[in-house]
């Protein structure tokens, strides 16, 4: 009987930092992953957070939102 449950072990890859650019290593040992630090990751969630990134919103406006009169 096998173990349908395990999964193959996890190889260590170099990637870059998408907050600095610098090398950080994909694993489960680095807590931050895919940040290179503590640091990177709180400029990344701190960027989200101020609405600095943002995912496009394709939705035509809808001007008569909340005016009950105006539908």
């Amino acid at each position: 009987m096998s173990d349908l449950t395990a999964s193959p072990p996890f190889k260590p890859r170099p990637v870059r930092c998408p907050a600095c650019t610098g090398n950080s290593l994909y694993s489960p040992a680095n807590p931050y992953r895919p940040f290179c630090s503590a640091r990177c990751k709180g400029v990344d969630l701190g960027a989200w957070a101020s609405e600095e990134f943002k995912l496009p919103d394709d939705t035509p406006p809808d001007e008569t939102f909340g005016d009950p009169r105006l539908q």
